[in-house]
């Protein structure tokens, strides 16, 4: 029942970075079996990793709905992507041959049930914008039989278990991980980051959530018992003790995988299995504080998770991290779903690049979205997209771009009087200055009588021809950004405030597939 577990959570006191088995692909080109991160995935892209290779990872962070699967799904985060036409997706082949990495020998696991994995049936996971699918609640959503689709991810991670296509390292390990390619560089460490409450300090986010994609990350990760793919974290290291380590092991030793993908990137992988080094690492960790640069939605259901598990399980004698533990003795307390899997870079050795996340308005003609726009701003028309996005960077904040199949217009200088009654009095200044929460505060229930939810307001990452594209698709409106200011975003969530959901993009992110975590295994 459950009454019957132990509901109160171990309280972190500090940054920690915990160590664990990674589980990895035994396959001879990892690369292949890749993908980015799951709200990155366009409906073109699940197809085109579905056939890249039978042992993709998408089939088990976007797992798709067997036929006759009554019970709907709630929503990825996909808020901007369309659903494409049913596909059958390659079947598997028998396990391909592999070399042992290098330093650090993965073991097979004691054998699971069932043999090869079968490739995932067909039907497309339901997206927010599609009638008639709305997302339960989170809380709803965790009580209900998980869909079919969920249960597919699950059997498919077990039986690449047993079969041997996923290895598990011998030894908990942090790893290091590289990201390299023409001007980028970018390298951090993988771990189980403790999982504290926002006030805290200890972990910062910076921007909104909606419940739907949490709802499906939640009942994915509940039903596989796993941590898929890392969140995105940054901190400022002052290139201390471990950014002079992860510089040192990725100079130094081996790596165990590298793999070279289709965006031009190299991706490495060590792992750091020494107490001694782990521990420094944390040492330095301690007292410094993280901010999600990217995975919002996916810490936020980590710590759900832990919420769920430790209201419905029995907790262990001794499971509780004892208050003034050591960092080493701490790793010691808690269970798997009071950490969660996350990429932490020291953002002063490795700054990020901070790209702009654009909207699309299906059904609102870009004429009339134009007109209403009159009222309170100067429109200004361009010659083309390209020309408008010019004007946009040179333009003076705010401003925005709206483009659709009957051309393109540039926002700029808003009636101040308008303004100010539109923006919250209770947010700083420069919460309220920023172009999201313009848009969402005043643009969007202002001017054109709408507001920001996922079934009206799509969601399209950095590529402005693709926002055109869905908007002439849909007989809308793209509404084109420019980037925040890291500082901005910085400052912002130093002063407990977040900016609006899909504010921001950081890159590069990590590539889903290098590494798995396992609650049964961590």
């Amino acid at each position: 029942m459950p009454g019957m577990g132990n509901s109160e959570l171990p309280i972190p006191d500090g940054l920690e970075l915990r160590p664990f088995r990674g589980v990895r692909f035994a396959v001879d080109d990892p690369a292949k079996v890749t993908s980015p991160p799951y709200d990155l995935i366009s409906d073109g892209d699940v197809h085109a990793l579905l056939d890249s290779h039978p042992y993709n990872v998408v089939r088990l962070i976007l797992p798709i709905s067997p036929p006759g699967d009554a019970n709907q799904p709630a929503p990825a985060d996909h808020s901007g992507e369309s659903t494409p036409a049913p596909g059958t997706p390659a079947n598997p082949r028998t396990p391909p041959a592999h070399s042992q990495p290098h330093g650090h020998a993965p073991s097979k696991p004691a054998s699971t049930p069932g043999g090869p994995a079968e490739a995932p049936p067909s039907g497309r996971p339901a997206t927010a914008e599609q009638p008639g699918r709305a997302a339960a609640a989170p809380e709803a959503r965790s009580s209900e039989a998980p869909p079919a689709r969920y249960g597919q991810a699950r059997d498919t991670l077990q039986a690449w278990l047993a079969s041997g296509v996923l290895m598990v390292d011998d030894r908990p390990a942090l790893y290091v991980y590289e990201q390299r390619g023409e001007h980028v560089v970018q390298r951090g460490l993988i771990g189980d980051v403790c999982l504290a409450d926002p006030a805290q300090g200890i972990v910062l986010p910076h921007e909104d959530v909606m419940p739907g994609p949490i709802a499906d990350r939640l009942a994915l990760m509940s039903t596989t018992q796993a941590n898929l793919e890392p969140i995105f974290l940054l901190y400022d290291g002052a290139t201390g003790t471990a950014t002079t380590l992860v510089d040192e092991v990725a100079a130094t030793r081996p790596p165990l995988v590298t793999a070279h993908t289709e965006d031009g990137l190299t991706h490495r992988l060590w792992a750091i299995t020494d107490e001694a080094e782990i521990d420094a690492v944390n040492a330095d960790l301690h007292a410094r504080q993280a901010l999600i640069a990217d995975g919002h939605h996916r810490y936020a259901t980590y710590r759900m998770l832990q919420r769920q598990e430790h209201a419905t399980r029995p907790q262990p004698a001794g499971s509780q991290v004892p208050s003034g533990a050591s960092p080493l003795s701490r790793r010691a307390g808690g269970g798997p779903w009071d950490f969660g899997l996350a990429l932490l870079v020291d953002s002063r050795a490795y700054p990020p690049d901070l790209k702009a996340i654009h909207r699309v308005i299906p059904g609102l003609p870009l004429p009339e979205a134009a007109a209403r726009a009159k009222g309170a701003w100067r429109v200004q028309d361009q010659g083309n997209l390209a020309e408008g996005m010019a004007a946009l960077d040179a333009a003076e904040n705010p401003a925005f771009l709206l483009a659709g199949a009957e051309g393109v217009h540039l926002l700029t200088h808003p009636d101040p009087v308008q303004l100010a009654l539109a923006m919250p009095a209770d947010r700083s200044d420069r919460w309220n200055s920023l172009n999201t929460s313009i848009l969402t505060q005043f643009v969007l229930p202002k001017v054109w009588g709408l507001q920001d939810d996922e079934k009206t307001v799509r969601i399209v990452h950095h590529d402005p021809y693709a926002a055109l594209r869905l908007a002439v698709e849909t007989g809308g409106t793209a509404v084109l950004l420019k980037p925040l200011a890291v500082d901005d975003v910085l400052a912002v969530a130093a002063g407990g405030e977040r900016v609006p959901r899909k504010s921001t993009s950081f890159g590069p992110k990590p590539r889903t597939g290098l590494v798995l975590r396992t609650f049964a295994i961590d």
